[in-house]
């Protein structure tokens, strides 16, 4: 499955939270993303990801495995997603490591699910925040066969707009790129 996705970047605060509450209960949960790559960086090169996430909610913590592969669609940066949930975090992490990955890095991302139904579409929208980063961020999805991402994409902005979020807050650049560059100088967030 392919993950339509846009993320932007969110003025407004209180306010999409007040139109997200109008669809449905959010749930809030803690992210700690380890994002693994090869030494030379391979994975990045072909704009790949591999990484091992622990999400603390508030009535259980999970651990998923997720390999996201090269975008389908470069203006919105929609890849392939494969993602299982795994019984032991520290295995997995040692595992990867055991295989030659290194940690490109890690990070928190704070969140806010909502799981709604809108144009005939299962969509997850999350509220974010990186304690690193400046600013609130918002991410809707659907997962869709790649024939099908252009379609998907449409609604997903719709429903942006619906969100109070414009075109004009879209956002490409990664949570990972963007915490690099707060820890080792250059840019401040997506």
């Amino acid at each position: 499955m392919i993950e339509a996705e846009l993320k932007a970047c969110v003025h407004a605060p209180e306010e999409t939270l007040r139109r997200l509450d109008e669809r449905g209960v959010g749930r809030a949960e803690v992210y700690q993303d380890t994002y693994y790559d090869t030494a030379e960086g391979a994975l990045e090169a072909r704009d790949e990801e591999l990484r091992v996430r622990t999400v603390h909610g508030a009535d259980e913590t999970r651990t998923v495995l997720t390999y996201k592969g090269a975008p389908v669609d470069e203006a919105s940066g929609s890849k392939p997603e494969h993602e299982t949930r795994v019984e032991d975090a520290q295995a997995v992490h040692a595992m990867l490591r055991g295989l030659g990955y290194v940690t490109a890095v890690a990070f928190e991302k704070r969140c806010r699910n909502y799981a709604f139904e809108a144009r005939g579409r299962q969509m997850l929208a999350t509220l974010v925040r990186v304690p690193e980063l400046d600013g609130t961020f918002l991410e809707l999805e659907t997962l869709v066969e790649e024939k099908d991402v252009a379609g998907a994409l449409e609604d997903v902005r719709e429903v942006l707009v619906e969100l109070g979020i414009g075109a004009d807050d879209l956002t490409r650049e990664q949570y990972t790129a963007a915490v690099k560059a707060r820890r080792f100088g250059g840019a401040t967030g997506p």
